[in-house]
């Protein structure tokens, strides 16, 4: 997850104190004996899988040099009996187990790097890596991938189809995930469907998600002009043109942080304000280049779907044409190079969302699933996205805070702590999930 404001810093923890909304508990309808067998097994493997994790989080290694990350959990899917694939993309593994049926053949995705950070770890087991912390949670989506492969493994006898492990380096870069797909990833598997996940500050014992985007499809809008003498006139009509060009006014309650989690009007709420809008984050990133022979002006753009994000510009370069500095415009456009690009957004299948939020529900009870109808205004990215432009998916937001502890699971932030129980939550609800697609 890249980019942290305080702006995102400041709404997440708006989320995590709406926590009271949710059930804490996994309470459901008796499961069939293989959920009955994954349960009992995690159980068994919980107090290991906590280990791992803490050595993780005490060895964090950056971006492009999780060379020991790496080589540990090859070592463990080995151990496993899997099929294992290394340096892929970097120091990207994939553990293959093969039922030797044939059936569906599934796709588990984590991510495993760290982050540079010198703020002080707030855990007894903190990192021994200096300047390096996992401050996003990788740590865990790592031991829980682990954990999955652990025990769809001990289930193989069960199970029909393929499911391929992805551990992914350089998330935090943006890079990881393409350089996999580059180093043939999808020569080596062939994966009908995909699925991963990413610590969030929903309570422990749940987890979230939406069909279509998680997040907001953010990128740079770039207007160009001929220099001229009225360069100061143009950048007040292109700020006030793209102002007024948002969904929202500069007073609206969307503007509001305390709304984006908010029972009223949040993204939990079927009739969120967060569902359907444009908006420039202005007060972020405005920036204005002048030279000799043009002016640029360059604006952040969140937009809430794929569809917004196609009809802003040529709406924009319309509103130009047709005003009195129609003579000055060079371009309209995406701005690809400093700044931001678009950032991608994991896009979920709708079919797929609704399966497999259904399945978890009906095995761990309605209130394990939350969920979500809008999304809110941030900046936050996945490069899991990249994946899901080749296989349909689904990207789970798992809750890792706990309100009696004291722990709030705000990925990018000094504080970033998450309660070790959402190992067991991702390891369960999600080998049952892939049992489910693959033996129906």
């Amino acid at each position: 997850m890249t980019l942290a404001t305080k702006k995102i810093r400041t709404a997440l923890l708006l989320q995590f104190l709406l926590c009271g909304l949710f059930t804490f508990g996994q309470n459901a309808t008796t499961p069939s004996s293989i959920h009955q067998s994954v349960q009992s097994y995690t159980d068994e493997i919980f107090d290991s899988l906590v280990k791992i994790r803490r050595d993780f989080h005490e060895h964090p290694e950056v971006s492009g040099k999780e060379k020991r990350t790496s080589e540990e959990i090859a070592e463990y899917l080995l151990a496993l009996g899997l099929e294992v694939k290394t340096n892929i993309g970097g120091y990207g593994v994939v553990g293959i187990l093969n039922t030797g049926r044939a059936g569906k053949r599934i796709a588990w995705r984590a991510d495993i790097d760290a982050m540079p950070s010198d703020v002080p770890d707030v855990v007894d087991f903190s990192s021994k890596n200096e300047g390096v912390r996992h401050i996003c949670g990788h740590d865990v989506h790592t031991t829980i991938g682990m954990g999955i492969a652990n025990v769809l493994a001990n289930q193989k006898e069960k199970l029909d189809g393929t499911i391929y492990f992805i551990f992914q380096p350089a998330e935090e870069l943006n890079k990881g995930a393409k350089a996999m797909i580059a180093d043939g990833l999808f020569n080596l598997i062939q994966p009908d469907e995909i699925y991963g996940l990413h610590i969030s500050p929903y309570p422990v014992g749940t987890i979230a998600t939406k069909s279509a985007n998680v997040f907001t499809h953010i990128t740079v809008v770039e207007i160009a002009y001929k220099a001229s003498n009225n360069q100061e006139a143009l950048v007040d009509f292109t700020k006030e043109l793209m102002t007024s060009a948002q969904t929202y006014g500069p007073n609206a309650e969307f503007w509001d942080n305390n709304n984006i989690f908010s029972p009223e009007l949040g993204v939990t709420n079927p009739n969120t304000i967060y569902k359907d809008y444009t908006a420039l984050m202005d007060k972020l990133y405005f920036d204005v280049k002048k030279s000799k022979d043009t002016l640029k002006i360059r604006v952040l753009l969140n937009a809430s779907t794929k569809e917004r994000l196609d009809t802003f510009l040529p709406m924009i370069k319309n509103k130009i044409e047709t005003s009195k500095y129609s003579k000055e415009l060079l371009s309209v456009k995406f701005n690809f190079q400093k700044g931001l690009p678009v950032m991608e957004t994991p896009m979920n299948n709708k079919e797929l969302t609704n399966e497999t939020m259904k399945s978890i529900s009906s095995i761990y009870g309605k209130q394990s699933v939350i969920p979500l109808y809008g999304v809110a205004p941030l900046q936050f990215s996945d490069d899991y996205a990249y994946f899901q432009k080749s296989v349909p998916g689904v990207y789970f937001f798992l809750g890792g805070s706990n309100n009696e502890k004291g722990i709030i699971a705000m990925p990018h932030t000094p504080n970033f702590e998450v309660d070790e129980e959402s190992i067991r939550t991702g390891v369960n609800y999600f080998s049952s999930m892939i049992i489910e697609r693959l033996n129906n």
